[in-house]
């Protein structure tokens, strides 16, 4: 049994996360970009989805346009009225608009939900990740439903900030785990569903 529920979690990840200097998170997006462009799933990935992070969240802008720049196709979350994610391809930043939730996604045409499973990596965002692989996220199911959606082997990676990789994490049923995290300071850990 877990001694605290998901939702006293997630705020002490929020606060947490609020107390952090800009530096401090600038840093941590720096250091997390550089470990996922090193991986060897990461390079020879033709299609990445990943996410425009905001708010506190470890910065991914850098990332995502890294992996453009160097070839990869890149496809965005477009967040659907029912919560589902759909999914477009990143042209830069310019190609941007903002959307729900103070969210930017891209501009381009939705290709889809099933978009998601043609990739060969997936970067998903999460408050933590326990050593299972079992994901904190901000409680929508977005994710969730978009993760159910991967094959088994496609690396999935959250990216977290170093104290975010916990023992363990309340889950339910419908919640999927993760195959991977990166963090600023540790890198990639590779996890045991």
């Amino acid at each position: 049994m877990h001694d605290i529920d998901k939702g006293t979690l997630r705020r002490r990840l929020v606060a947490a996360r609020a107390a952090m200097s800009d530096s401090i998170r600038t840093d941590a997006g720096r250091l997390i970009r550089d470990h996922v462009l090193e991986m060897p799933e990461v390079a020879a990935a033709g299609t990445v989805a990943a996410y425009y992070s905001v708010g506190t969240e470890p910065d991914t802008h850098g990332l995502v346009f890294a992996l453009w720049k160097r070839g990869s196709y890149v496809v965005l979350p477009v967040l659907l009225p029912d919560g589902d994610l759909d999914w477009a391809s990143y042209e830069g930043p310019d190609s941007l608009a903002p959307g729900p939730r103070g969210l930017l996604q891209p501009a381009e045409p939705v290709r889809g939900v099933g978009t998601v499973a043609r990739a060969d990596v997936v970067l998903v965002p999460a408050l933590a990740v326990d050593v299972r692989g079992r994901r904190l996220g901000r409680g929508g199911g977005s994710y969730d439903r978009a993760l159910a959606r991967v094959g088994a082997q496609v690396p999935t990676i959250a990216l977290l900030y170093d104290s975010e990789l916990l023992p363990s994490v309340p889950a339910e049923e419908h919640d999927q785990a993760v195959r991977a995290v990166a963090r600023p300071a540790t890198g990639i850990t590779w996890l045991s569903a």
